[in-house]
């Protein structure tokens, strides 16, 4: 079978990886990418409680974070997770030297500007000219536009410090002491040593963007946190990086076809956290599965609809009244270990355990369920 992967990000590259993994390859196997977003640039945080088949790629693993909620700080246990940072360079170069050793694969350079149904196959604009393929797993175009309920906003700096002022072994997963004024927000800082960290200010918001005043307003709140509330006085801002990610709790019609989306496009970005490296990876082996023992790849795991009706009941909340995300995380991580909560988010806890973690939630969560469930 002929397969071609459009998009050579965080996704593409992803499945490429589980496809080279085969000890049968399946193939021959064309990655195509334009170059506009360097994915060595890139970095991403996730949690796992086992084995995965990119951990060469990690670069520092947690089995602790702080968080402060509620007035109150704790570090909490992990259980059976562990946190993980991977940095882009590092996951491409693993990438690399999976599909180098299974030798069916081509990477080609060039801007996709359609993707169309083409007999039995598909049919994939590249600089004007086509490329066919038995499947095309589509990272670039998706499906068509998706239904968004809030947009998750990040701007980070990189702090050096001239004495040792972080936890190596501790990350920040959140704190909460900034204004929630115009959206439920908190800080996250990521260590990389005694002297030095990434600390980034997150919001959920309503609209994607607030505009200049906002960005303004994202600095000073970065900048009020790292004096303030961390203490620093003698340290230097490196590289800032910001973003805007849509979060949708609505399930993506992904199939067109013989083309199927991956990635952001099919919807693996949590909608109530922003994460999305572990849905990835779980969704790229199924993926590989399915292409192995049904000869297609949409025999894929469904989505339980009672998890997209909590993420909608989360950010339907929280944009409406921005103090609710810091009730509900300190109901949620007011406890010695992270792993019930952890495994409520990875949409693999019983309805008996959420049953129990949601005992403490504020009353306005329930609210908007109802709103939603209507």
């Amino acid at each position: 079978m002929r397969i071609l992967i459009a998009g050579g990000g965080l996704s593409g590259l992803s499945l490429a990886a589980h496809l080279a993994a085969r000890t049968e390859p399946l193939g021959p196997i064309t990655v195509v990418d334009d170059g506009s977003r360097p994915i060595a640039q890139a970095g991403w945080a996730s949690w796992s409680d086992r084995p995965g088949l990119l951990d060469t790629a990690v670069s520092r693993t947690f089995d602790r974070f702080r968080v402060h909620a509620g007035g109150r700080e704790r570090i909490v246990d992990l259980g059976a997770y562990r946190y993980r940072f991977v940095r882009g360079d590092d996951f491409a170069a693993a990438v690399t030297r999976m599909t180098s050793r299974h030798g069916g694969f081509i990477f080609h350079s060039g801007h996709i500007s359609g993707i169309r149904q083409a007999g039995e196959g598909a049919e994939v604009l590249v600089d004007g000219e086509a490329m066919y393929a038995d499947w095309v797993f589509d990272s670039v175009l998706g499906p068509g536009p998706q239904r968004i309920d809030a947009w998750l906003i990040f701007r980070g700096w990189h702090v050096r410090t001239a004495a040792p002022a972080f936890d190596p072994a501790i990350p920040t997963f959140f704190d909460f002491r900034t204004s929630q004024r115009r959206a439920a927000s908190f800080l996250y800082v990521l260590p990389r040593g005694p002297q030095e960290a990434l600390v980034e200010h997150t919001s959920f918001a309503a609209a994607r963007s607030h505009g200049v005043a906002y960005v303004k307003e994202q600095r000073h709140a970065l900048g009020e946190y790292i004096s303030e509330v961390l203490g620093l006085r003698e340290c230097t801002v490196g590289k800032e990086e910001s973003g805007a990610l849509p979060l949708s709790a609505h399930p993506v019609d992904r199939r067109r076809g013989s083309v199927l989306a991956i990635g952001t496009k099919a919807g693996m970005v949590k909608a109530s956290t922003g994460y999305a490296f572990e849905r990835i990876q779980t969704d790229s082996a199924a993926i590989v599965n399915s292409l192995v023992t049904k000869a297609h790849p949409f025999d894929l795991p469904k989505p339980r609809p009672r998890y997209h009706l909590f993420d909608a009941a989360l950010l339907d909340a929280i944009t409406r009244d921005p103090a609710q995300l810091e009730r509900v995380f300190t109901a949620l991580f007011d406890r010695t270990s992270a792993e019930p909560v952890l495994r409520f988010l990875d949409e693999a806890s019983s309805v008996a355990q959420e049953g129990r973690l949601f005992s403490g939630l504020p009353p306005s969560l329930y609210r908007a369920v109802a709103r939603r469930h209507r």
